[in-house]
């Protein structure tokens, strides 16, 4: 990775991630946004295809998508003017949780990205405690990797590799490291009997918000999102489907976390009594 980090171009990086069996696709320069058409999803280890990518963008970042399609999962610990996400990680590191990372990375924003190797055959979603300030990326997520560059308050910044452990790397148990990131609130009692079911789908949300284009990004997560709290959905578990969703749309974390909080406040004020379905705030947002 150390070797990876210190090519010259991006466009050398890319293919030796390539070459090492790591599937990569190009990001906007500059940003986190795909390049491609289905994102993360397009994403390959043909050194073929990643020099034409890169022949044709030669300044573009380097997305990696994480999970069961690389090998890799990432813990990203972040920090930005809400809070640090490293004393969170160092107490689950204490408490013998996400011990064995196989290499770290500083992120332009003064962040850690910590690498570990996936289970084969075991499926780790992708999640995110916003309260903890740590994000968890599995399957369905990505990462920008070195040496990628963002423009961080008017200067590039670079993702650089600062420590690669000596021992062998082990795999980190998302479940457990979100358990004790954010534990679980009591459940609410259900609904009374007689109450048709709900067809609340996070899946089916989740792609309206993917795929939705710049001009109703925002919209488009506020509206799910109420959905899901409607249906009686924990914030964490709407987190952890629509935040990937909307990173892939190409809205900012800052603007995503505030969405989802600010969706959850509005659908939690009908009162018990009130119908099943949309809020009036929510029948006015057009997709």
């Amino acid at each position: 990775m150390q070797r990876v980090a210190a090519e010259p171009t991006l466009a050398g990086a890319a293919i030796r991630y390539a070459n090492l069996g790591i599937p990569v696709f190009p990001c906007v320069p500059g940003g986190k946004q795909p390049l491609t058409p289905n994102g993360f999803l397009d994403a390959t280890s043909s050194a073929s295809v990643v020099h034409q990518w890169w022949q044709r963008t030669p300044d573009a970042n380097i997305g990696l998508p994480t999970g069961a399609r690389s090998g890799i999962l990432v813990v990203d610990i972040d920090v930005h003017a809400g809070g640090s996400g490293f004393a969170p990680f160092e107490r689950a590191r204490s408490e013998g949780l996400a011990l064995h990372w196989g290499w770290m990375v500083r992120t332009p924003s003064g962040g850690v990205h910590a690498y570990y190797p996936s289970v084969p055959d075991q499926e780790q979603r992708s999640w995110q405690v916003p309260s903890a300030h740590v994000d968890f990326r599995g399957d369905g997520g990505y990462v920008i990797a070195p040496p990628s560059r963002i423009e961080v308050g008017g200067a590039i910044r670079t993702y650089d590799v600062i420590a690669v452990t000596t021992q062998p790397a082990k795999p980190v148990d998302g479940v457990r490291l979100r358990q004790f990131l954010e534990p679980p609130r009591p459940k609410p009692l259900g609904p009374p009997s007689g109450l048709p079911p709900t067809r609340c789908r996070p899946e089916a949300l989740a792609r309206v918000v993917a795929l939705t284009p710049e001009g109703g990004r925002n919209r488009a997560l506020f509206w799910a999102t109420c959905r899901m709290a409607e249906d009686g959905q924990s914030h964490a578990n709407a987190v952890s489907y629509l935040v990937p969703a909307a990173q892939y749309a190409g809205l900012p974390d800052r603007e995503i976390e505030s969405t989802i909080d600010s969706a959850f406040r509005i659908a939690s004020r009908l009162r018990p009594g009130s119908r099943l379905g949309p809020t009036q705030r929510n029948e006015a947002i057009q997709l």
